[in-house]
């Protein structure tokens, strides 16, 4: 019988396990959306674009309102370079995508995936899906600054604007570089000629 520290233990490194791939920041790589009626589009199409991913399932409500306000922002934002890409992952979602897409109109493509390739994707453990949506937020040289999940209720609550702007605004800011030749620093305290 394990003692309770070892159990606690053992407790948290399987919660913490699957945590690990979601580590930010970190290469995204490759991710393909499989779009109804269409051509695939792949994440490397954007290359040099700043990208939210959003992965969502057609009926669940929480994503319903995640794409309202991403249909919101997208056109605001895009003049800026942003581009939404949002990703099912329902059983049936070849079928469901398309109705969903004349339900809700997005102004963004909208497509759909294998759940355990998203799982993988996004660093997930494959043997529990996590609460949805689940945002990315993929910088213009392929990286993922910001994971959320649908669980998180500090982002996805009553402030869930307020929180996708600040996450678009900190995506599109310019990189900040350190000076080349920074002026020499004076350690006197006499005035200078």
């Amino acid at each position: 019988m394990l003692r309770l520290p070892t159990l606690f233990l053992a407790l948290a490194l399987i919660v913490a396990a699957p945590l690990a791939g979601q580590q930010v920041p970190r290469k995204a790589g490759e991710w393909t959306i499989q779009i109804p009626g269409g051509a695939p589009i792949s994440l490397s199409e954007y290359k040099s674009k700043p990208v939210l991913l959003a992965f969502i399932l057609t009926t669940c409500p929480h994503c319903q309102h995640a794409v309202e306000l991403l249909s919101k922002l997208q056109p605001e934002y895009a003049p800026r370079g942003l581009q939404i890409l949002a990703s099912a992952i329902d059983q049936n979602a070849a079928s469901t995508v398309p109705l969903f897409i004349r339900y809700m109109h997005p102004p963004f493509p909208v497509g759909f995936d294998e759940v355990t390739a998203m799982l993988s994707f996004a660093g997930y453990s494959p043997a529990l899906l996590p609460h949805m949506p689940i945002m990315l937020f993929v910088d213009r040289h392929g990286n993922v600054l910001e994971q959320h999940e649908g669980a998180d209720q500090t982002y996805f609550g009553d402030q869930e604007e307020q929180n996708l702007r600040k996450s678009i605004d900190a995506l599109l800011a310019p990189p900040k570089r350190p000076l080349k030749n920074p002026a020499p620093k004076t350690t006197s305290s006499q005035p200078r000629p």
